[in-house]
Formats: C-alpha cells, sequence, structure tokens
C-alpha cells in the first residue's frame, strides 16, 4: 500500500466529493484523513485527503480520479506521501530563520529537503557548509538583478524545486519572478508593516511604545507584502523593552511562523483562495 496526499480545488457545485469517493473506490483506497471547504468569497471548494491504496503508479492513479471529476474542472495534485517537497532557502546576512529551519529538517520535525541554499551575502556559507547543504553565492546589484534571477530560475529547474523560502531574504524580487512563481515563494517580515517600513522598525516602534511584535508570512506577489497570509503570530511587550530586546523578541516570533509556514506547505495543508489561504489543520 502506497500513502498519498491529494490536493483538489474548484468551483463549488454538488457532487464533488462523491465523485472524488468513486474514484477512490475504484483505485481500492482507504481514506485516512480528510478535510473540506466551501469559500463563500471565491466560490472555489477546497479539499484535501490522505489515502492509501495498492496502487503504485501516480500517473495511472491521477488519471483514474481525473475521470471521475473531469465535469468540475479541477485543479488536481498527488503525491506519495513519502515524497518530500523540495526547499530553496534563501537568505542574506541574518540567519535565525535559516538556522531554525536546518535544525527542524535535521531532528525530522519540518518534513521537507533542502538541496540548496542562495544568498546574496557570502556570510552564511559557513553555516550551509556545516549542515551539508550547498552554498550559491549570487550577488545582487541594481545592475546585475535580471542576472541574478535568471541564475535563480535555473538553480529552480535544476533542482526540481517546489517551493522557495525567503528566510530574511533582504532583497524585493521582481514582478516577473513573483508572477511566473506564484504560490511557491513563502516570505516572512515582522507585523508592524505598514506602519514601520523602511530602515530600523523596531527603533521607531520602540519610539512609538509598541506593546505587540509580531510576525507574517505570506505567498509572495507583485504587490510588496500583501500576499496571501500563511501564518502570523505575537507577543506582547512593555514600555521596559529596550530596542535590542525588541529585536530580539522579533528574532523569536518570526522563526517561529515562519517554520509554521513551511510545515503547512510541506504537508500539503494549504491552499491558495483568492486574496487569502485556506489551512487544513
Amino acid at each position: 500500500m502506497t500513502d498519498y496526499i491529494l490536493s483538489l480545488q474548484c468551483p463549488d457545485q454538488p457532487g464533488i466529493v462523491r465523485s472524488l469517493a468513486q474514484g477512490l473506490v475504484l483505485a481500492d483506497a482507504n481514506i485516512l484523513e480528510s478535510a473540506q471547504f466551501s469559500d463563500p468569497i471565491t466560490g472555489l471548494f477546497c479539499m484535501r485527503v490522505r489515502f492509501e491504496s495498492p496502487q503504485a503508479s501516480v500517473e495511472a492513479l491521477l488519471g483514474q480520479l481525473m475521470t471521475q471529476l473531469a465535469a468540475f474542472d479541477p485543479v488536481l495534485n498527488l503525491r506519495p506521501a513519502r515524497q518530500l517537497r523540495r526547499a530553496l532557502v534563501m537568505v542574506s546576512k541574518h540567519n535565525h530563520c535559516l538556522v531554525d529551519l536546518l535544525y527542524r529538517r535535521e531532528i525530522s520535525e519540518l518534513a521537507i529537503e533542502m538541496p540548496l541554499i542562495v544568498s546574496n551575502h557570502p556570510d552564511l556559507g559557513p553555516l550551509a557548509k556545516h549542515h551539508g547543504v550547498p552554498y550559491y553565492y549570487i550577488p545582487v546589484t541594481p545592475d546585475s538583478k535580471a542576472d541574478a534571477e535568471a541564475q535563480l530560475r535555473s538553480l529552480i529547474a535544476e533542482y526540481e524545486i517546489d517551493v522557495v523560502v525567503l528566510a530574511r531574504y533582504m532583497q524585493v524580487l521582481s514582478e516577473s519572478f513573483a508572477e511566473d512563481y506564484y504560490g511557491r515563494i513563502i516570505n516572512i517580515h515582522h507585523s508592524f508593516l505598514p506602519g514601520f517600513k523602511g530602515a530600523n522598525p523596531y527603533l521607531r516602534a520602540y519610539e512609538r511604545g509598541v506593546k505587540m511584535i509580531g510576525a507574517t508570512a505570506h505567498f509572495v506577489t507583485q504587490a510588496l507584502d500583501e500576499g496571501p497570509i500563511i501564518e502570523q503570530d505575537v507577543i506582547r511587550v512593555s514600555h521596559n523593552k529596550t530596542p535590542e530586546e525588541l529585536v530580539a523578541l522579533g528574532r523569536d516570533v518570526e522563526r517561529l511562523v515562519l517554520a509554521r509556514a513551511v510545515m503547512l506547505y510541506a504537508a500539503d495543508r494549504l491552499q491558495i483562495s483568492g486574496a487569502r489561504t485556506v489551512i487544513f489543520d
């Protein structure tokens, strides 16, 4: 028996679950988990099913299911559960999110493959080497940005990457890149936006006496920091916290929120529905 994860999305209408069930019966499948959501905003039906089947061919199984569901014009994704998602992690100089992802991967808490790390600075190369992950240093300047993204596209294809994780990568990706890889790039940033943009947001937040420090993980879109939100969290702070202490607290919440977002992606527990995400816990 092979354990599979199926993601389904299509316009909401009667008969979808019945038709999927018929397809699974024909595949001698046994359902292990099932979750669904009908989005009243977009009119989309979203579903995630984990099942086991003696059918060993992903292509043949997907064809069987598509035959049963063809009338609903669905978007289907099927993979064996043992086939891990492949992540390209991008960083600049801050290492807290990368360190956390590497640690969680090594203790098998994060079920994802990390075949390479890309950075616009050489600083974190020794960290990647310590963990046995190839490190690509691709500097980015206004004149070299297009060439840098061309290299990035080549690496995504070469390493068969499923998702790009911006683990505090301090460069803005081009609109064309964001569009071409929509739904496949996850970013993390502090939740002071849009109130404290630019440099030294924690100092500005300290000066304004903020009472909460937070972080948001979201999919990257052409509109900067406005993509569908995947995960968020906050912690309360008081007036006696220094700017340095706020930064430290921010690091903690950023790494936790990003890790949760990547875990959701790795388990196929999230789908994009319009301007928001559907999360199957």
